[in-house]
């Protein structure tokens, strides 16, 4: 990993951040880049524990974080890296006789309508008439087409429904906001405490998937649509 600090250069200097879900191992290196960056006048970090507190499953919470960060806006870059592979202490199903109806809502509250909700309420605070960012971690199994080994039903389930609901938000938002750049980002397997159950020690350092997830965003272009791309900006099929 290069010991440079990243520059976000497509933003303008001295730029608003908001990371959301800032305590778990992705989002604290996306905070810690772009504290580091001499561009970021401000990097906001909410989570469970901040005050005020962010709870995806409580849209009052939503709403009070949005009154906190209205006294910073307007907002340039907002990257939501919350969401969950394990809820309850249960993992992704692999088989249809272990699905069950809560644990299946459950993972679509906390993986897309959650995130949803967050649009609702951050996204009016985004800059108008100037590049602006909102990227969300998303996953590859959320991609229909690449599905090519089934299971992980509840995941793979919320993750393509936060993509179409991400893709349906940036068509609302282009119109506004032309120069927004609306992105679902595979972060690569990352070593974390989501991930640790299923991939052991392998993967990617979370300050190195953020590095290279802040480098793809900061090239991405407005089209009027949703980008779907991996950690080395590889697009995803949707």
């Amino acid at each position: 990993m290069s010991d440079k600090p990243l520059s976000m250069s497509s933003l303008h200097d001295g730029y608003t951040a908001v990371v959301l879900g800032a305590s778990g191992a992705l989002g604290r290196a996306c905070l810690q880049h772009l504290q580091a960056d001499p561009r970021c006048a401000r990097a906001i970090g909410l989570s469970r524990s901040t005050q005020p507190s962010l709870v995806l499953e409580d849209e009052s919470s939503l709403a009070r974080c949005a009154a906190h960060l209205r006294e910073h806006a307007p907002l340039h870059l907002l990257i939501d890296a919350t969401g969950a592979l394990t809820l309850d202490g249960r993992g992704p199903e692999k088989r249809l006789d272990e699905l069950n109806i809560d644990n299946l809502l459950q993972a679509m509250e906390v993986n897309a309508l959650g995130p949803l909700l967050a649009m609702k309420h951050l996204l009016p605070l985004l800059a108008t008439g100037e590049r602006v960012i909102w990227a969300k971690m998303s996953a590859r199994v959320g991609s229909i087409e690449d599905n090519h080994k089934g299971g992980w039903y509840g995941y793979r389930a919320s993750k393509a429904a936060l993509n179409m609901l991400l893709q349906t938000a940036a068509i609302e938002t282009a119109r506004r906001r032309p120069l927004a750049v609306i992105a679902a980002l595979q972060p690569g397997t990352v070593r974390s405490r989501l991930s640790q159950p299923f991939v052991g020690d392998e993967g990617l350092a979370p300050e190195e998937s953020a590095r290279r997830l802040l480098t793809v965003i900061n090239r991405l272009q407005p089209n009027g649509r949703a980008h779907f791309v991996d950690h080395l900006g590889n697009s995803i099929p949707w």
